[in-house]
């Protein structure tokens, strides 16, 4: 018999996950090396998003940060120690095929997801947010898209295509080949935001966004997520972020 899991589950410190209800409130833990995102956070929310397939009386799942940022963008150092422990990349590849796993995971899982942002939202950070069916995000808020500036392609979890089919191609180009920051009125506009609210709101706005979809027919919400998230596949057929692990492990190797 398939053991059903429960929330509070026994996850890495890195990841937390209480259930409210027919809502999952999932936040991501500042580790010792501050609000990034590591193999500790990949791996608990894999757990999370593995279990919730036991789950169908869970309806929404909201992913947020309890640290001061909602997150700083990928554990470079983990790549770091990845290489020199492993020249041939392939330790590398996990990791970052590990973060593939969980965009994916994020994509196709039954429940709406909402993505709680505040501070300062960058790289990899964007990303997962990116996965998200919709977004909320503080007055605080700052994005950025700094790979191209640290000498790497924007190569995490295949958001490439996820990010220009919610923002448009334009938009993306330009934040990612020139790594300036914006805010969050501007991440508005892209429509990487659906709404904005004062940092001291935010929970509230949340609120607003989950109270009517917790009313809605379970069977509805599932299959309208699952045609949105094929219509956006569909744009991205030649979807090369399969690559990405390849190409990231690549460029460091190089040590360019």
């Amino acid at each position: 018999m398939t053991e059903i899991p429960t929330f509070p589950a026994p996850l890495d410190e890195a990841v937390v996950a209480q259930q409210d209800d027919a809502a999952l409130h999932v936040r991501l833990s500042p580790t010792q090396q501050g609000d990034v995102l590591g193999t500790a956070a990949l791996d608990g929310l894999l757990a999370v998003l593995d279990g919730l397939q036991e789950r169908p009386d869970i309806r929404v799942l909201v992913l947020s940060s309890e640290g001061t940022d909602f997150c700083l963008g990928a554990d470079r150092t983990e790549y770091e120690s990845a290489l020199d422990a492993d020249a041939t990349g392939a330790a590398m590849r996990r990791i970052v095929d590990k973060a593939h796993r969980v965009c994916q995971a994020l994509e196709t899982t039954h429940v709406v997801s909402i993505a709680r942002l505040h501070g300062r939202v960058v790289g990899a950070g964007l990303a997962l947010a990116a996965f998200c069916d919709l977004r909320v995000g503080a007055e605080n808020c700052r994005f950025r898209m700094p790979e191209v500036g640290l000498g790497l392609p924007p190569a995490w979890g295949g958001a490439m295509g996820r990010l220009i089919s919610e923002a448009g191609a334009a938009r993306i180009r330009e934040a990612m080949l020139t790594c300036e920051p914006f805010d969050a009125p501007t991440a508005h506009r892209l429509g990487l935001l659906h709404k904005l609210a004062p940092l001291d709101e935010l929970d509230e706005a949340v609120a607003r966004l989950t109270r009517p979809l917790l009313r809605r027919s379970p069977e509805a919400l599932t299959l309208t997520r699952r045609m949105l998230a094929g219509y956006s596949r569909a744009d991205r057929s030649a979807d090369v972020s399969l690559l990405d692990a390849h190409l990231l492990t690549g460029q460091l190797s190089r040590g360019e």
